[in-house]
């Protein structure tokens, strides 16, 4: 058996058991769980772990989410074929690649330039064309392309940030880790003038950097 078809196991295990197992139901997350190879987004020494159920380290003591916590805050954000979305942590670019299967556009900010000059070749060698990404500091989002239907944040603030609340269409959804030692995954739902805050689990996350 060759290492390819090794990995396409691991992965259809990883999604029957980990993602399915584990009540995530939207066929599109599903379909881009299945497609994209996550061992292409860790380096080679972890590609033998890539499709386990946990975090893995990549470059400037960054990380990885578990392939559950990519698909539950995929799932959540309720997207469409013709969702515009904005993504806070572009990291190793795995995420985003998720919401690109998912999504029309993404946009995606990286605070740390070498991580973003990475993810942007790496996903444009798996020719992911509707993914735009810079480097910035992700408190302010990407205004130029605001308002968005959905923001996924893959680092924790200590508390949600207002300059990204403004930038959800009326009716879009934020899902973003908030806290410090114990943080909490939030749905954020923006409805006119209200915003809603649900509590959706317990996670870990790397902390969200950059001034606000």
């Amino acid at each position: 058996m060759s290492q390819s078809d090794e990995f396409a196991i691991a992965r259809e295990n990883m999604v029957c058991t980990q993602i399915k197992g584990r009540d995530i139901r939207d066929p599109n997350v599903l379909a881009a769980m299945q497609k994209i190879e996550r061992h292409c987004f860790v380096s080679p020494e972890h590609h033998q772990h890539a499709y386990q159920d946990r975090p893995l380290s990549i470059d400037y003591g960054q990380t990885i989410s578990q392939p559950y916590i990519v698909a539950l805050m995929t799932e959540s954000l309720k997207l469409s074929e013709e969702s515009k979305v904005l993504e806070i942590g572009t990291g190793c670019g795995y995420q985003t690649a998720v919401l690109a299967e998912t999504a029309k556009e993404v946009y995606s900010v990286e605070i740390l330039p070498e991580l973003a000059e990475s993810a942007k070749k790496r996903l444009a060698k798996l020719n992911y064309s509707n993914v735009n990404l810079k480097h910035g500091n992700g408190y302010y989002g990407w205004i130029e392309n605001a308002p968005y239907d959905g923001i996924l944040v893959t680092a924790a603030p200590k508390k949600v940030p207002y300059r990204l609340t403004q930038q959800l269409v009326d009716g879009g959804r934020m899902v973003i880790p908030v806290g410090s030692k114990i943080q909490e995954l939030l749905l954020i739902e923006k409805c006119s003038d209200k915003i809603e805050t649900t509590s959706i689990t317990g996670v870990s996350f790397v902390p969200m950097t950059g001034s606000h």
